[in-house]
């Protein structure tokens, strides 16, 4: 049985000495994950490119930067500066051979990868002259050449139009068919052709696992909130529990699952318990 794509017990990375992840445990079951909410830093951790402070991180077994080298994984940062005057060709030639492929293998696991994500008409323009989803484009090719069985992918339909953003989750579902892969995004659109590949989803914070499981799962739970409240939380938790709903306390947040009650219901209770709710967000919302 494989490893996880990926652990993290009680992890910290720290940005510029302040913590973004602190504490956070998860362990991913699925081939086909998306990582939905958390910090850059998780993502820049397991592509080694930031420390862990505390605790520890494993990519498919091995820690994050052990995994690069030994070329079982591959990183497709969001938007990374690219050589101006490169092809795409070139590019994904210079990545499989840091990889460790001989000249003439690179070259074919190049133009292999460029034919994946359906660049072949603009695999010689220079990267200068290339619009941004077939930039994202290279950098997908540039991981692929290096056969590397997992692909870790920084937020790749941020930003593009509409239209565009559905073509190119299309062709990356296709072109990423034989991996293993995670995608790291602020939130993916339940229609996206990613989020109906993926067979999980875990929704994460800076500390805390909020939910995880198939991403039809999670949409589906219009009445589950993550929550920042102020007041007598165990009051409110309280009085939720014995209404038939949950409060669940998670680090600085709570995680609210209203059951049969309404959102009326439950400012109703805030009031009756003197708690004030400074924010609350449907857990549904990271795929939305």
């Amino acid at each position: 049985m494989s490893e996880p794509l990926l652990v993290a017990e009680d992890l910290r990375v720290d940005v510029e000495d302040v913590p973004t992840c602190d504490g956070l445990t998860l362990r991913t079951t699925g081939d086909h994950v998306l990582v939905l909410g958390a910090p850059r830093a998780l993502f820049e951790a397991a592509c080694g490119q930031r420390d862990v402070v505390r605790g520890s991180l494993t990519v498919r077994g091995s820690l994050p930067d052990e995994a690069i080298k030994a070329g079982r994984a591959a990183a497709c940062p969001l938007d990374p500066p690219l050589p101006p005057k490169w092809n795409a060709i070139e590019y994904a030639t210079w990545s499989a051979r840091l990889a460790g492929h001989a000249k003439a293998d690179a070259r074919a696991h190049a133009e292999d990868a460029i034919a994946r994500v359906q660049l072949g008409a603009m695999a010689k323009s220079p990267m200068l002259a290339l619009p941004p989803h077939a930039k994202r484009g290279v950098v997908v090719a540039a991981a692929l050449a290096t056969c590397a069985e997992l692909i870790l992918l920084e937020d790749p339909l941020t930003g593009l139009p509409e239209e565009i953003a559905r073509t190119w989750a299309r062709i990356l579902v296709k072109a990423l068919s034989e991996r293993v892969w995670a995608v790291f995004a602020a939130r993916m659109a339940l229609t996206s052709p990613l989020t109906l590949e993926a067979d999980e989803a875990v929704v994460v914070s800076a500390s805390r696992v909020v939910t995880q499981g198939p991403p039809a799962a999670i949409a589906a739970a219009d009445r589950r909130y993550v929550a920042r409240i102020h007041g007598p939380i165990a009051a409110l938790g309280d009085r939720l529990s014995a209404a038939g709903a949950a409060l669940e306390v998670q680090g600085a947040q709570v995680v609210l699952d209203l059951g049969e009650l309404s959102t009326a219901d439950l400012l109703g209770m805030c009031v009756e318990t003197d708690v004030t709710i400074v924010e609350m967000v449907p857990l549904s919302r990271a795929l939305a």
